[in-house]
């Protein structure tokens, strides 16, 4: 029976584990924003050899506006420009990440402010220096417990006034904070701080997570016509979805899952050989009990359901135990390493089916062997 518990605690908990990671990632993911297309510039292309994808920078402002007028299945897109650069406030300076975009961009990303407003369409076209700023850098430039509403921050030394604050989004999937950093207009970004006139990538967001998939085909149409001879989406542009991140993480955390269970479902085989081998035991031991039974009445099916049922309750009782015991050593996994874990019904229901079979299946081959005594034979043993 420890076998029994050993194996089932171990799957629970390996499965909790693995659905917690999961569950995780989809978290992760839909931080990035609400129903999300990522358009990113594709392979730049001289003599015959192409450079690695987003090396030709040709996605505009232009495009942005395009895709929004005239794709349906989108509600939001904005053309993005992003650099680096030291941040200074007061006595303080932090390298961070600067992003440009129209302001529906938290609309896009499903952002919340903490504090303040957002920018406007006015800031946007009359390129105004004024930003939002991420958690991260707040931490980093301001005393604990100011106010940055209202404070003047410089950029790459031009005086930025802050408007409004983030509130916390955490770490990616890809395990960047997504609190450093600040956001500006577009178009003071493109001009103030770059000097450029290509978009480094494209936001749109779907009107309704069934439509991503609508919204992704009307994108890539628009920007095929918008380029002559256009191959479309994977050659002179790529687009992404949360859709495609997700499925990737998906397949991974869920692999993951069933290598941790499979490594689990060992202790589960070790532990029905160990019933097999008492029963087996039990049943030579008990050789002249079960010659008196069949020598009384009893028939080979009630000697069998005899055996069978003991070897039903030792897994049955592991099972519960088990179950019990992987509950507790999710928790304490989760408590002492931080991991997130998951424990679904699903689970638990496995873990315990599993042991019924386990003793099911290696319970009846002893109890066939009793149930096949001669009761003279088996009289007669010493």
């Amino acid at each position: 029976m420890l076998g029994i518990v050993i194996g089932v605690a171990a799957v629970i908990a390996m499965l909790a584990i693995g659905q917690g990671a999961q569950n995780m990632i989809n978290s992760q993911i839909a931080s990035l924003g609400t129903n999300l297309l990522m358009i990113f510039p594709g392979a730049f292309t001289s003599g015959g050899v192409r450079s690695e994808a987003g090396t030709a920078s040709r996605l505009s402002e232009d495009d942005a506006v395009a895709i929004k007028a005239q794709c349906s299945a989108v509600m939001y897109s904005t053309p993005m420009a992003r650099t680096s650069a030291q941040v200074k406030a007061g006595g303080q300076n932090w390298r961070t990440s600067i992003y440009g975009a129209y302001p529906n961009y938290i609309k896009v990303r499903d952002w919340d402010l903490e504090a303040g407003t957002c920018y406007t369409d006015a800031d946007e076209r009359g390129a105004t220096k004024v930003c939002l700023l991420g958690q991260t850098v707040i931490t980093n430039i301001f005393d604990a417990g100011a106010n940055p509403v209202g404070q003047i921050i410089r950029i790459k030394n031009l005086p930025f006034t802050v408007i409004g604050t983030l509130i916390s989004k955490g770490q990616n999937a890809g395990g960047q904070d997504q609190d450093d950093c600040i956001i500006a207009p577009y178009s003071t970004i493109q001009k103030k701080l770059l000097g450029a006139t290509y978009a480094g990538n494209l936001l749109a967001s779907a009107v309704s997570m069934d439509q991503v998939e609508e919204a992704r085909q009307e994108v890539n149409q628009v920007l095929k016509d918008r380029r002559k001879g256009s191959q479309g989406d994977g050659f002179d542009y790529t687009i992404r979805t949360q859709t495609d991140i997700s499925n990737a993480a998906n397949q991974t955390a869920q692999t993951l899952s069933i290598l941790l269970a499979s490594i689990a479902m060992v202790s589960l085989l070790v532990g029905g050989i160990g019933i097999m081998n008492i029963m087996l035991v039990s049943v030579t031991e008990r050789t002249r009990e079960i010659g008196i039974r069949m020598a009384v009445g009893a028939k080979g099916r009630d000697v069998l359901l005899q055996f069978l049922v003991e070897a039903l309750v030792l897994s049955f009782l592991g099972g519960i135990l088990g179950m019990i015991g992987g509950a507790g050593a999710s928790w304490v996994i989760s408590k002492s390493q931080g991991w997130p874990i998951s424990i679904s019904a699903f689970s638990l229901l496995l873990g315990f089916g599993f042991s019924a079979a386990t003793g099911i299946f290696f319970g009846w081959y002893p109890a066939r062997k009793a149930a096949s005594l001669n009761p003279i034979d088996a009289l007669r043993y010493e």
